[in-house]
Formats: C-alpha cells, sequence, structure tokens
C-alpha cells in the first residue's frame, strides 16, 4: 500500500490550489521531502508554510485514525477530524495565519483525503 499521509497530503493540496495558488503543491512536495526531519507529527518545519501545515495533518490524521481504530474497526472521519482539532490546538508550534474556517477546511479536505488514500474512506470531492 502506498503511504496514506503522502498520498492525502498531496490529494489535499491538489483540491486546495484553487483558493491558496499553485505554488501549494509544491510547498507540501518540500515538506514531504523533508518530514523525516520533524521532532513529532503535528509539528510544523515552517511557521508561514501551508504545505508544512498539510503534511502536519496528513501526518496526525493518520496516527489518530491508527489510535482510534485500535478501538473501532471504523473510526468515522467526523471523529478523526475532531481529534485532529484539538491536538493541533494543543500544540507549541507557531500555525500558519489562517482563519478559523480556513483551518477548518484545511483540516477537513486533508483528514478526508488522507483516509480516503488508506481505505477508500475519503470521497476526493471539494
Amino acid at each position: 500500500m502506498s503511504d496514506p499521509i503522502e498520498a492525502g497530503a498531496r490529494a489535499a493540496a491538489q483540491r486546495l490550489t484553487s483558493s491558496h495558488g499553485p505554488d501549494l503543491a509544491t510547498d507540501v512536495e518540500v515538506a514531504l521531502h523533508t518530514r523525516g526531519a520533524t521532532a513529532r507529527p503535528g509539528q510544523y518545519l515552517d511557521p508561514i508554510s501551508l504545505g508544512s501545515l498539510i503534511v502536519s495533518i496528513a501526518s496526525l490524521a493518520w496516527t489518530v485514525y491508527s489510535d482510534l481504530k485500535k478501538e473501532t474497526p471504523a473510526p468515522q472521519r467526523e471523529v478523526v477530524a475532531r481529534h485532529v482539532r484539538v491536538r493541533l490546538g494543543q500544540g507549541d508550534s507557531a500555525q500558519p495565519a489562517l482563519s478559523p474556517a480556513d483551518q477548518d477546511r484545511f483540516i477537513d479536505i486533508t483528514v478526508e483525503e488522507t483516509l480516503g488514500a488508506a481505505g477508500g474512506t475519503g470521497s476526493g470531492e471539494g
């Protein structure tokens, strides 16, 4: 199976490019290439990079999904997204300047695409 974090981050970037510019896909590729250098999921490589944010959300979504799957066979996407929101809110790293609505959109799309890449649970619409 391909890496759901990479696939989800790339798909989310493609969906968000129309509202955040074509460089977003490149930013995600850079963040994916350097993601091994992060200290932990949810910690951003560059506090102003939306690409890093997407990769962080995808990594965190996959971690949350894997953890929840130990308790329930099919964790709902909304539950995973809620856990991601809470964990991102607890992070000590600076987040890119996004409105709450934009941050929610980034989380929803990235969680959907990451889970979809893992097993067809995302819709791919947006």
